[in-house]
């Protein structure tokens, strides 16, 4: 064979195994999808029970098609304190078992046709499966617009795409086959150490074991590759696997880096008992099958049984893994892990391995803004005793500043974070939240300005010892109870996606701006009759701005929130809200009616 010959194969090689990984890749994108993240979101409730967090993190695992990709959104979960270790465990030891689900679905191309074979089978076989499939799932992608559909077809598409990949490799590695020197390599890889190496080697710069597998199940179709070879290699595979975990706990919390020294541990003890036993058994009785030569079936069945043996003898040891783990990541005096005091505003939620799983993702950056809302509505409330002089605190007010900080900066990391997102591959109703939490992060952040504004209101008026009348406080204390159960509203409303009690925003922001009109004009005469200083007459209706400030934000949050339920990516506020005002909709006027009676009757 010539050089000539050995480049083209070589290039013949690498052009399927590009097209095997994007097939996989898109296989993978295709099912998170269709998912619609739910089974990720079922892993944030996982309890103690071990073996429900092993069956868990096979089904996520088999239905991204990825162990990297999920051990990587478990390292994520650990980091944003959503999974705890002991948990994550069992998820990471059950994602090497669905990771094998790929080598039994690649061996359908080690099927054989001949003359007696029904056209059923025939069709079974990946050169015929192939194009059928890809041109099925294509007419779905064109002619759907229902995302879930498609979703499938670039499901039915990657599949496709994967078994072509799979069939060129298997096409340019078979004249390879004559070459002693070929057949050499994989008698010197029948070494269990080279072997382990070569395996994790190969699946740490692929960062997927399933493609490493499946290149191996290529070659095995030369025919020159024997069990002896094949086993060491597989069980390598497990070990260069972790790697992704590895990279992406980098700069994460010791928990997270202790969950991916977990799957380290799990991988390199497993395979060196199972080398043991292996090579024990062989040393005592022998395999009959050791140096016959391995094919596709073969490869996946042994693949498979090694992880499920593996995960079966650590499962009453999990908790030993758990203390190898903080043996090896230590706490320190200085730098000790803070789970039991998180603040309520939780950074690490906003975690960019989870951009892996666009679903979670938006998940976690709802929970973020609505944290920034729960923020901005303590500080309303805790602001309104400001304003009572015997209830004044300068440490109130530093801790109610330093909230408004972090509203900011969540602020910050949440357009970044969502900014990220709109970078992957987001379905249309993905497309439609990942817009509408951008509108609600600017108007939850616009509320706390409008709360510290009023906190500083209250400074100004300490600080020049001006105290309001006893009417001023009570009309004050009535237009706030308003507003702060307007803040409530806007933000049970975002933690849920609740349209009914969206619906109920607009008629108590109705009554807010009927209050403040009213509660003006009051002002305006006490301040022409003399009842209050100017000082205290400015800032009252300085204060009566930004709280019907804050209640037009709320609103906005409503019209935002009903948008993306109704499937728009925003709803025209003016024109909604002229509609609700001007129309005849009974259960607005019962309403509007309600909060009338209960603020300013």
């Amino acid at each position: 064979m010539s050089g000539t010959d050995l480049i083209l194969i070589a290039i013949q090689a690498l052009g399927g195994i590009a097209l095997f990984i994007y097939g996989m890749t898109m296989l993978g994108r295709g099912l998170e999808k269709i998912s619609g993240g739910k089974m990720e979101k079922i892993l944030s409730g996982l309890t103690s029970n071990i073996f429900k967090s092993v069956f868990l993190g096979a089904v996520v695992t088999a239905a991204v098609q990825s162990s990297g990709a999920t051990t990587v959104i478990i390292v994520g979960m650990v980091n944003a304190g959503i999974l705890k270790l002991s948990s994550a465990i069992g998820v990471i030891m059950g994602a090497n078992i669905g990771t094998t689900i790929t080598g039994q679905i690649l061996r359908l191309a080690g099927l054989e046709n001949s003359a007696d074979t029904s056209i059923i089978l025939q069709l079974l076989n990946p050169r015929y499966l192939a194009p059928i499939i890809s041109v099925i799932g294509l007419v779905i992608f064109m002619l759907s617009k229902n995302d879930v559909k498609k979703s499938l077809g670039e499901t039915l598409v990657g599949l496709g795409i994967l078994f072509t990949g799979m069939l060129s490799m298997t096409d340019s590695v078979e004249p390879l086959s004559e070459l002693s020197a070929f057949r050499e390599l994989f008698e010197t890889l029948s070494n269990p150490i080279l072997g382990v190496i070569a395996g994790a080697v190969v699946t740490a710069l692929l960062q997927s074991s399933s493609a490493a597998v499946g290149i191996l199940q290529a070659i095995s179709q030369s025919g020159t590759l024997k069990a002896s070879s094949a086993f060491p290699i597989i069980m390598g595979q497990n070990i260069g696997t972790c790697i992704t975990s590895i990279i992406s706990a980098a700069g994460a919390s010791k928990n997270a880096k202790r969950a991916a020294v977990v799957h380290l541990y799990f991988n390199v003890i497993g395979t060196v008992i199972f080398l043991i036993a292996v090579y024990s058994i062989k040393a005592a009785v022998g395999f009959p099958f050791w140096e016959k030569s391995i094919d596709m079936g073969g490869i996946a069945n042994f693949h498979t049984f090694f992880n499920i043996a593996v995960t079966i003898l650590f499962l009453p040891f999990t908790g030993l893994l758990e203390k190898l783990a903080c043996l090896t990541i230590r706490d320190t005096a200085e730098e000790a892990d803070d789970d039991s005091g998180s603040t309520e505003v939780s950074f690490s939620a906003l975690d960019d391995r989870f951009l892996k799983s666009p679903a979670l993702a938006i998940q976690q950056s709802q929970n973020a803004v609505v944290a920034m809302g729960n923020l901005a509505l303590k500080n309303f409330t805790k602001m309104r005793k400001l304003f009572n002089s015997e209830d004044f605190n300068e440490k109130t007010v530093e801790k109610l500043k330093d909230n408004e900080e972090s509203i900011d900066r969540l602020e910050d990391r949440l357009n970044v974070y969502l900014v990220k997102l709109t970078e992957c591959e987001l379905t249309d109703y993905e497309n439609r939240r990942v817009t509408e939490l951008l509108h609600l992060t600017s108007e939850f952040e616009r509320i706390g300005d409008y709360a510290m504004n009023l906190i500083e209101n209250a400074e100004k008026l300490h600080d020049l010892d001006v105290v309001f009348s006893d009417g001023a406080l009570h009309e004050l204390g009535v237009i706030s109870d308003a507003v702060q159960e307007i803040i409530g509203m806007a933000v049970e409303t975002v933690k849920n996606n609740d349209i009914a009690l969206a619906m109920r925003i607009e008629p108590l922001e109705e009554t807010v701006d009927f209050l403040n009109e009213t509660l003006k004009s009051r002002h305006i005469e006490r301040l022409k009759n003399g009842e209050c200083v100017v000082e205290s007459g400015v800032n009252f209706l300085d204060l009566l701005i930004n709280l019907e400030r804050i209640s037009d934000h709320c609103s906005n949050i409503a019209v935002y929130v009903m948008g993306a339920q109704k499937n728009k990516t925003v709803l025209n506020r003016h024109e909604y809200i002229q509609a609700r005002h001007e129309g005849s909709d009974e259960e607005y006027l019962n309403l509007t009616e309600q909060y009338m009676a209960k603020y300013v009757l």
